[in-house]
């Protein structure tokens, strides 16, 4: 097999253990709720982002694609 479809095996691998495991990234925005002299209300909110999902996405479509193009330049 060539190198190619080695890495778009590799690709398709490590895309689908991405995709199952599902990691997320979380950032945290602080927000001033009301500010009463020297007191201060603030407010903390996450949000969660799912980096693992779409990286493990980008990785099975990049390694499905290699897989393609390393069969049709084989035949």
């Amino acid at each position: 097999m060539k190198p190619v479809g080695i890495l778009g095996i590799i690709l398709v691998v490590v895309g689908l253990m991405a995709v199952a495991y599902g990691r997320y990234a979380v950032f945290t925005t602080k927000e001033n709720v009301a500010k009463l002299g020297p007191l201060e209300i603030n407010k903390q909110e996450e949000h969660p982002v799912p980096i693992g999902p779409i990286v493990g996405g980008i990785c099975v479509v990049g390694g499905v694609l290699l897989l393609l193009s390393a069969r049709r330049t084989s035949a």
